[in-house]
């Protein structure tokens, strides 16, 4: 009869570390890219709204300019046509198309209020009752000539220790 010697088969100790460990950095790497993923999306959404409210912006202020022409007055009448309209040049102001088409003055400028969120409707304002969103909105004028303006719009927002600044630049024209 032959001697048969038995042979161990299973995983020694340092196979054992070593497999634990490449499982580890697959985890912690799956994690970690999740994560980047999650951060990506949520800058991503708050950018597309600082865009929107960017452009609405735009939208209100080309909006007054229209009506003014529409109703044969100067065209930066409610806007910047004297130094006590709200968005004369240099001074900061907002819109909020939901209460009022006037600019509203912000006093001055890194003084605009929050934008706020109506939950029941979706709609964006400044009712104080309204829940307030992580946005602010600022509109300013400069002079570029007598029939041109340049419209800056500034939407500024924190998440967590960041501060997020959107800003978008477009000339109006005196096309009366």
């Amino acid at each position: 009869m032959s001697s048969r010697q038995a042979t161990g088969r299973g995983f020694t100790i340092v196979e054992t570390l070593v497999a634990l460990t490449i499982l580890i950095t697959i985890i912690v790497g799956a994690t970690g890219a999740v994560q980047t993923g999650i951060s990506s999306y949520i800058y991503s959404k708050d950018q597309i709204l600082a865009f929107y409210f960017a452009q609405e912006g735009f939208e209100q202020i080309r909006n007054i300019r229209d009506e003014n022409r529409l109703n044969d007055r100067h065209w930066l009448t409610g806007i910047a046509q004297n130094s006590s309209d709200p968005c004369y040049f240099g001074e900061a102001c907002t819109v909020d198309p939901v209460v009022t088409p006037v600019p509203i003055n912000c006093s001055s400028p890194g003084n605009c209020p929050v934008i706020r969120q109506n939950s029941d409707s979706g709609l964006y304002g400044y009712d104080s009752s309204w829940d307030a969103t992580i946005f602010t909105r600022e509109i300013t004028l400069n002079q570029v000539n007598s029939d041109e303006i340049a419209v800056t719009v500034t939407v500024s927002w924190n998440k967590g220790t960041k501060s997020r600044e959107f800003k978008a630049r477009e000339n109006l024209l005196n096309w009366q």
